[in-house]
């Protein structure tokens, strides 16, 4: 079940952190790759040498090397991941992780992470039970980290009760079983389905350095297509300007940049074979009328005639099959389960997500999203604000229970 398997273990400043050594030794036993991240307090209880005898990798813990001037990327880190284990996990860690605080590198590569994460914390009981302690906790599991619970027993304290890190062994049987029911979910919910999925947004120039655009990052269409591609389907994720990257044997990227090119990427790639689509990318709805080659210079007044770009999701809602779905996004700031409804039908989505500019965390450029889907018997389904993977989560949810 592990063999293969690369596992980004997080040592946190804990007592605890003893243990770690044991999982390390047990996750190579199983045949898996490990490589450990350290937050500076963790060296206080374990030594860096120790783990990385034990992982046969060097052990992460500053954000560069200040000998050799070398960079320690969190992105390159969260990318290699297919499991980010953070064991064991403190209360200071569990705050900061539930608030997007990044001090050190174990906390900048979990907010980078693309994979599942889980965590075992470890405290002593009183911290444990306190509401802001239960809150954080809460907190992540609505982000879709798997929490497992800490045992009873002694404590470092000399006190009884619920803190102790999970036992190694309990944690590894833990891993194996959620890997396993992932591995049985990908090949039960959309093995053999194809999707294509829109994301970011368009630029449509107005001259060689200018252009008119939106304020969209990609992270949600991206966190779509990794979902579905988790999920065992076949992705094509056409994608306009931003700085994410993907990785998933699943996916296939095209790149475009203007409205027009994302047009002619989705009508040519969109074909029979295709059980959906899913058009999460903010297209722009406008572009000038005619691109000037050179610079404009600077004027005292200037006017641009704008033309209104092509529909995508409306022209591809006219040539699908009855078998195939397609998903529509509204991202309003008012009258928005209106114009949302009024945008399902004028577009024949099978249902559209709704979200607000004016729900606090939701919209452009964030991790995080709060999303309405409705379908078109027009029922409405609410969800809690929640990471941008765990929103995509619900999406394919849904897209799962109408295929």
């Amino acid at each position: 079940m592990l063999e293969n398997k690369k596992i980004l273990l997080g040592i946190t400043g804990s007592i605890a952190a003893y243990k770690a050594a044991i999982l390390v030794r047990l996750l190579i036993k199983a045949k898996a790759e490990v490589k450990v991240i350290m937050t500076p307090y963790a060296k206080e209880f374990i030594t860096p040498l120790t783990l990385s005898s034990l992982s046969k990798n060097p052990v992460y813990s500053d954000f560069f090397n200040r000998d050799y001037g070398t960079w320690h990327s969190h992105i390159s880190l969260a990318e290699w991941a297919d499991l980010f284990l953070i064991a064991p996990a403190t209360a200071n860690t569990l705050g900061k992780m539930a608030n997007a605080i990044a001090d050190n590198l174990l906390l900048t590569t979990y907010l980078s992470a693309r994979c599942p994460v889980i965590i075992a914390p470890a405290m002593d009981l009183d911290m444990y039970k306190h509401p802001s302690n239960q809150k954080n906790i809460e907190i992540l599991k609505s982000y879709g980290n798997l929490i497992i619970e800490p045992a009873s027993g002694e404590l470092a304290s000399g006190l009884e009760g619920k803190g102790r890190m999970e036992e190694p062994e309990e944690i590894m049987e833990i891993i194996k079983k959620y890997l396993q029911n992932r591995d049985d979910r990908v090949k039960k919910k959309l093995s053999n389905t194809k999707f294509m999925v829109t994301a970011g947004p368009t630029y449509e120039m107005i001259d060689p350095v200018r252009f008119i655009g939106n304020f969209s990052s990609g992270k949600m269409g991206y966190a779509i297509a990794h979902e579905l591609a988790e999920n065992g389907a076949e992705v094509i994720l056409i994608a306009g300007p931003n700085q994410l990257s993907i990785n998933h044997k699943n996916i296939q990227l095209i790149k475009v940049t203007t409205a027009d090119e994302m047009h002619r990427a989705c009508v040519s790639s969109f074909t029979k074979e295709f059980t959906g689509a899913i058009f999460s990318a903010a297209v722009s709805d406008f572009a000038p009328s005619s691109l000037s080659k050179e610079k404009i210079k600077q004027k005292e007044h200037l006017t641009i005639e704008l033309v209104p770009t092509k529909d995508i999701a409306s022209e591809i809602g006219k040539l699908k099959t009855p078998n195939q779905i397609t998903v529509g996004f509204a991202l309003e700031t008012e009258n928005a389960e209106n114009n949302a409804i009024a945008k399902l039908k004028q577009k024949y989505f099978d249902f559209i997500v709704l979200n607000s500019l004016k729900d606090q965390g939701a919209g452009f450029n964030l991790d995080t999203n709060k999303i309405t889907i409705i379908d078109k018997n027009l029922n409405c389904t609410s969800f809690n604000l929640k990471s941008k993977s765990g929103v995509a989560a619900d999406i394919v949810n849904k897209l799962t229970g109408i295929i």
